[in-house]
C-alpha cells in the first residue's frame, strides 16, 4: 500500500503546503483581532464570535470531510479547500459590516475544514505505518509555519498596507496555488483512489461513521485531540494578543512576537515527538499524560502569579503549551492504526472534531468571562483549565477501555499494531466489548 519515494514526498509537501495556507488563514484573526474590533465596532464577546464561528464550522465539517476524502480522494477535496479559503479572505478584505465579516470567517472555516484530514489521508496512503507518525508530525509543523507567517509578517502588513489590500492579496495567492495542487497531488502511489465501502448511500455513510466511532481507539484519539491541542489554539487564534496587551501591558507587536513561541515549539517539537513515537509506539500515551500534567502546572502558575507575569515565565509556559499540537497528532495515529485505509479519512475526521470542539467551547467561554469580569483575563482563562480537566477525565476513561479492547484482541490471537502488558488497574477483558459501545 504505502511506499516512500521522491514523488510521495513531493505529493505530501504539496498537500502540507495547502495545510500551511489553511492555518495561516485560520490564525490571521489572532493578530487582526484588535483591528477587527475597530473595523466592525464590536466588543470582546462579539469579537470572539468570529473565531467561534470559524472553529465551529471547522468542527462540524470534520466528519463530513473525512467521508468526502474517503469518497472522492484528497486531491479534489484539497483543491476545493483552496478555492473556499481564497473566497473567504477576499470577502473578509472587502467586509465593512459585522454580518459580512462573520460570513467571511464562516467560508474560511469551511475551506480550512477540508485540509488537514485530506493531508493525513494522503500520508496514510503514501507512507508506511512506521513512517506515518513522523510525516503526520511534519504536517503539523508545516501548519505552524503558516501560523508563524500569520504573526509578525501579517501584523506588519496590516499596519503598512491596510486591511483590504492585505487580505485581498492573500486570497489571490491562495487561489493560484490550487493549480499546483491539481497538477501535483495523486491520491495513492499508483494514482488510483481507494474508494470507501459506503457506496454513496445514506445508509452506507451512516455505517461508515458508526463503524469508525465503535472502535475504542478512535474515541481515545478524539479525547487525546480534544485535551491537548485546544489551549494553544485559543491563545494563537484569538485571546493571546488581547491577554498580553490588555492584561500584561505588552505592545501589539511584542505580543505577536511572543506568540511565535508556540510556532517554534510546535515546529521543532512535532518532528521530535513523531520520530520518537515512530520508533517506540508504546510512548504514545505517556507523552499525552506528561503533556496534560505539565499544562495543568503551567496554567496554575500563570493564572495565580501576583502582579505582571515575567517575560521568562511566559516564554517557558508558552513553550510547554506549544507541545499540545505535536502531542495531539497521537490521536490521528490511533485512528490510522486501528481502522482500515478505506475508513481512515472518516476516523481521522472524527478525531479532529475533538480539538476544535474544545477550542470552540473554550474560546466562547473566555470571551463571555472577559466581558463579565470587566476585562480580567486571568479569571477568563480559567475556562481553559476547566475544559482541560474535563477532557483529561474523558481521556482516562477511554484509555482504559481501549487497553481492554486490545487485550481482548491479543487473547483472540488477532494482530494488533502495538502489543501492551496488563497492569493492575486495567479493565478485565470481558469489559472490552461493552467499552466499544458505551
Amino acid at each position: 500500500m504505502a511506499h516512500t519515494g521522491m514523488r510521495s514526498w513531493l505529493i505530501w509537501f504539496t498537500g502540507a503546503f495547502v495545510y500551511l495556507l489553511a492555518v495561516f488563514h485560520r490564525a490571521s484573526f489572532g493578530v487582526a483581532g484588535l483591528q477587527a474590533a475597530d473595523r466592525f465596532e464590536v466588543g470582546a464577546a462579539a469579537l470572539s464570535t468570529f473565531t467561534v464561528l470559524q472553529v465551529a464550522v471547522y468542527a462540524v465539517m470534520q466528519i463530513p470531510t473525512g467521508m468526502l476524502v474517503d469518497r472522492f480522494g484528497p486531491r479534489r477535496v484539497l483543491t476545493a479547500a483552496l478555492l473556499f479559503l481564497a473566497l473567504g479572505q477576499v470577502l473578509l478584505g472587502l467586509a465593512t459590516s459585522y454580518p459580512l465579516g462573520l460570513l467571511a470567517r464562516g467560508v474560511l472555516g469551511f475551506g480550512d475544514a477540508l485540509t488537514f484530514v485530506s493531508v493525513l489521508r494522503l500520508t496514510a496512503a503514501h507512507f508506511s505505518g512506521r513512517r506515518y507518525p513522523l510525516v503526520a508530525s511534519l504536517t503539523t509543523a508545516m501548519g505552524y509555519v503558516g501560523n508563524l507567517v500569520a504573526t509578525v509578517p501579517l501584523s506588519m502588513a496590516l499596519v503598512h498596507q491596510g486591511w483590504t489590500p492585505t487580505f485581498l492579496a492573500v486570497g489571490v495567492v491562495t487561489a493560484v496555488f490550487a493549480v499546483a495542487t491539481v497538477l501535483t497531488i495523486r491520491d495513492t502511489p499508483d494514482g488510483r483512489s481507494v474508494p470507501s465501502d459506503d457506496g454513496g448511500t445514506a445508509g452506507g455513510v451512516t455505517s461508515q461513521v458508526r463503524e469508525a466511532w465503535r472502535v475504542p481507539a478512535t474515541r481515545l484519539g478524539f479525547w487525546v485531540h480534544f485535551t491537548t491541542m485546544f489551549a494553544p489554539n485559543v491563545l494563537t487564534l484569538l485571546w493571546g494578543v488581547p491577554f498580553l496587551v490588555e492584561q500584561e501591558g505588552f505592545s501589539r507587536t511584542a505580543a505577536s512576537s511572543l506568540l511565535m513561541v508556540f510556532v517554534f515549539g510546535a515546529m521543532f517539537g512535532g518532528p521530535l515527538v513523531g520520530a520518537l513515537i515512530g520508533r517506540r509506539p508504546s510512548l504514545r500515551m505517556p507523552f499525552v499524560g506528561s503533556y496534560i500534567a505539565a499544562a495543568v502546572v503551567v496554567w496554575a502558575v500563570l493564572l495565580s502569579w501576583s502582579g505582571q507575569i515575567p517575560l521568562a515565565a511566559l516564554i517557558l509556559g508558552f513553550a510547554i503549551l506549544s507541545f499540545g499540537g505535536p502531542v495531539s497528532t497521537i490521536g490521528f495515529m490511533l485512528a490510522r492504526d486501528y481502522n482500515p485505509l478505506q475508513r481512515v479519512g472518516t476516523a481521522t475526521g472524527v478525531v479532529n472534531v475533538g480539538g476544535f470542539v474544545a477550542t470552540t467551547a473554550a474560546a466562547l467561554l473566555v470571551g463571555v468571562l472577559v466581558q463579565a469580569s470587566g476585562g480580567n483575563y486571568r479569571i477568563a482563562l480559567l475556562a481553559v483549565v476547566a475544559v482541560l480537566v474535563f477532557g483529561a477525565v474523558r481521556l482516562l476513561t477511554w484509555w482504559r477501555r481501549t487497553r481492554a479492547a486490545i487485550f481482548a484482541a491479543q487473547e483472540r490471537g488477532d494482530d494488533v499494531p502495538v502489543r501492551i502488558s496488563r497492569r493492575r488497574w486495567d479493565k478485565p477483558p470481558a469489559l472490552a466489548e461493552t467499552a466499544a459501545v458505551d
